[in-house]
């Protein structure tokens, strides 16, 4: 075996591993934990199985200072490392006896399950060759029935067994196989893609969550795009998002050098590459849904000229309704749903105005707006425009920042004109604004003054001075932060490259 293999296994994962050997018993990891040690990527999850019965598990773990959690129907048990942190993927060990099933009904979970004394019949239900193998890191040896080592050095997905069999028995294999090829960039046998093909109206009797969550995880790979154009090739996008599939052969025309599909997949594809989050990566892959469904000749401009008007109201209510069915989060929903519905925002800083970003802020949320830069960037380059920023996207960054930076205003000042008549009994008049501005002028060179008590009595002593006096502090303060303005605005420009 690999020498590394052992020094590569947490901690905690020997030490329950030996604590089930000394007991008796034996014990392996196995699964997608050994396929990730073969291909030297670090665990996310540590399984282990073991000829113990859950009983026998929980009996072993009683006496130690592990939480012992036992909630599972198929004898699955939890060993809960309290000393370490959440984020650890040993913190939660699960342990598993060896098993056989019966037959699966709704495609989905057997209908039975049976524990075994044999680790060679339980790697026979496992679904692929990449996931069957099992290792023991005490005594160093590998457990390989089906030859998973030789697939993974080719790069290939194929089942365990019969490919038909193994789908009939559970269809969320297939979202499976797809989400393994994404994640690894293997590709599958002959067999299993046409097992594949045979068995993918299945999906739609599998339920939705889990449906989303393998979808997610498709998204949230390295080779999503891919996986996608898979998705369709194979017959399964139908059963997951079908309105992607309304924009192939949906020529656009202008700018656009691809298909509504080719544009959409590209699109995520750059969200990819820039390891955004995966709801800007949901929303380059949505965001211009709506345009089959909204598409009209544009008069007068030959016959692949075309006009998309409203698509992203459209687009943004299709989106809805496609995360409602695969019963995404409320939140994840409406930040998708909000990024395509104002990703078509106008972005020419030589025609907008600073009152028009800021709409643009408040609409969409200052929590997303830069989201929604990096999806107008995506929607670019899914163009087959080779610039990610160009100047006029540069200068509405610096708009943005602009609109969102703390406001250099009397609004910014610890007492206002309420204060000023309502408190300290003032008449209100041109000299309460000339006092503010004359106030401000203080507070820009030292910020430490900007507090009630400082300024009320800076502000009584203002009120003192004749209304020319008063005029001209306020009209020095005034100059100042237009200076104080001026400066701020050249070096946010200097920053995007707009000056």
């Amino acid at each position: 075996m690999n020498s590394d293999f052992k020094n590569r296994i947490l901690e905690n994962v020997l030490w329950t591993i030996n604590r089930l050997q000394d007991a008796g018993y034996e014990a392996f990891i196995v699964g997608g934990c050994v396929r990730d040690l073969f291909l030297e990527r670090e665990p996310s999850d540590w399984d282990i199985t073991t000829n113990a019965t859950p009983d026998d598990i929980m009996g072993v773990f009683e006496t130690t200072d592990r939480r012992v959690v036992y909630e599972n129907n198929f004898g699955t048990v939890a060993i809960v490392n309290k000393e370490l942190e959440h984020d650890d993927p040993s913190y939660t060990i699960e342990i598993t006896p060896y098993r056989t099933e019966g037959s699966y009904t709704d495609n989905r979970r057997p209908d039975e399950v049976t524990f075994s004394k044999d680790i060679h019949e339980d790697l026979k239900r496992r679904d692929f060759t990449i996931n069957a193998m099992a290792y023991d890191p005490i005594s160093d040896s590998l457990i390989d029935d089906f030859d998973g080592q030789t697939d993974l050095k080719e790069r290939i997905i194929r089942t365990v067994g019969d490919a038909n069999e193994r789908f009939s028995e559970d269809a969320l294999r297939i979202m499976r196989a797809i989400r393994f090829s994404a994640e690894l960039g293997f590709v599958w046998d002959a067999d299993t893609v046409m097992a594949i093909r045979n068995h993918a109206e299945k999906l739609s009797s599998i339920s939705r969550e889990r449906i989303r969550d393998e979808f997610v995880r498709i998204i949230k790979a390295p080779f999503a795009k891919d996986g996608i154009m898979s998705m369709h090739k194979l017959g399964l996008l139908a059963y997951v998002v079908p309105e992607l599939e309304e924009g192939i052969d949906c020529e656009q025309g202008g700018v656009h050098r691809f298909d509504v599909f080719t544009h959409l997949v590209k699109s995520l594809e750059h969200a990819t590459n820039k390891e955004y989050p995966v709801h800007v990566k949901l929303a380059a892959l949505l965001h211009d849904i709506g345009k089959p469904r909204t598409r009209r000749p544009a008069n007068g401009r030959g016959t692949k000229e075309w006009t998309f008007y409203g698509h992203e109201v459209v687009g943004a209510k299709m989106t809805r309704d496609i995360m409602k069915r695969l019963k995404f989060s409320k939140d994840m929903t409406e930040q998708v749903e909000k990024l395509v519905r104002y990703h078509m925002f106008f972005s020419d800083p030589d025609a907008i105005t600073l009152s028009a970003v800021r709409r643009m802020v408040k609409n969409v949320g200052q929590d997303l707006i830069w989201d929604l830069m990096d999806l107008r960037t995506c929607d670019r380059i899914g163009t087959g425009r080779p610039k990610e920023k160009p100047y006029r996207l540069r200068k509405y960054h610096a708009m943005i920042e602009e609109v969102m930076r703390d406001p250099i205003s009397v609004g910014m000042l610890k007492i206002n004109g309420d204060i000023m008549v309502g408190e300290m009994g003032l008449q209100p008049g041109p000299k309460m604004g000339w006092v503010l501005h004359a106030l401000l002028e203080e507070v820009l060179d030292d910020p430490t003054l900007n507090t009630r008590e400082y300024l009320e009595k800076r502000t009584r002593e203002l009120w003192e001075l004749t209304d020319d006096e008063v005029k001209k502090l306020g009209e020095s303060g005034r100059e100042k932060k237009e200076e104080e303005e001026f400066r701020e605005v050249k070096a946010l420009h200097r920053k995007h490259k707009v000056d």
